[in-house]
């Protein structure tokens, strides 16, 4: 083999080795779903921690869809979800919600007296729940859901239908002790979204420029893609995010951050 084709597998292999690495410090996923959200997914909770205990995740959360997601979970189920274990097969476990935003008020599908009773509520948009609205729409609808106090995360707020006034909505999430996801469902090839690049670069310039942290999440349906979140990953490194800023990298951190 000739010195050049040498040199040239060798840094496939250490690139391939680095890519492996840096998934590898990921330490927990928690935008996750399993066969409770009614679409997407079969995995148990138990399927989903054989899966992030195989990829050497320290903790996971689950995320189960909001019952205005057609077949997804009911006010009981998220109720039981205090009682669940929170070790399952050596991961440690978090359960909360991905909450739908009904409308430009911010109200949820789920009342506080269930959200405040799970380790952290996501709310998110979705199509078949919220229609799309202008910039200013848009914009007062998630400010609004952030205002509610049992929220912590805001879901993929990227998606090319539903604009948004980025500087308002870090302002908000700043005011309100929210974090922003950088969801790698979004940045995927197959993601239904639109091209969403744009708009996750400037949630975390912004964020950068704000010195404000992110969330990666693989907004995973289901055990292939729990703790992948490389394409959020892939982004962030385009975008120079400083790894204090990115959350994944330390459980500690993220538990802090909850318990504001």
């Amino acid at each position: 083999m000739q010195p050049i084709y040498i040199l040239g597998y060798i840094l496939h292999t250490l690139l391939i080795k680095k890519g492996r690495r840096i998934m590898s410090s990921i330490r927990f996923d928690i935008h996750t779903h399993t066969i409770a959200s009614g679409h997407g997914s079969a995995s148990t909770i138990t399927d989903m921690a054989k899966a992030a205990a195989a990829r050497g995740l320290r903790l996971l959360g689950i995320s189960d869809h909001g019952p205005a997601t057609p077949g997804g979970g009911k006010p009981s189920y998220f109720r039981s979800l205090a009682h669940a274990p929170k070790n399952r097969l050596g991961v440690e476990m978090l359960y909360g919600a991905e909450a739908n935003i009904l409308n430009n008020e911010g109200m949820l599908d789920l009342e506080n007296a269930i959200l405040e009773h799970l380790d952290y509520v996501i709310a998110s948009v979705h199509k078949p729940v919220k229609k799309p609205g202008s910039i200013d729409e848009n914009t007062t609808a998630y400010i609004a859901a952030m205002k509610n106090p049992c929220v912590r995360i805001i879901g993929h707020c990227d998606d090319v239908k539903y604009p948004v006034d980025y500087a308002a909505i870090i302002q908000a999430a700043m005011d309100n002790d929210v974090l922003l996801e950088i969801n790698s469902s979004s940045l995927s090839p197959d993601g239904y979204r639109g091209d969403t690049r744009f708009n996750d670069l400037m949630i975390l310039n912004l964020c950068k420029h704000y010195h404000y942290p992110v969330i990666l999440s693989s907004d995973s349906h289901g055990t292939e893609h729990a703790g992948d979140v490389s394409y959020a990953l892939e982004l962030s490194k385009k975008a120079e995010m400083p790894e204090e800023l990115i959350l994944n990298y330390s459980t500690k951190e993220l538990k802090c951050f909850l318990s504001r």
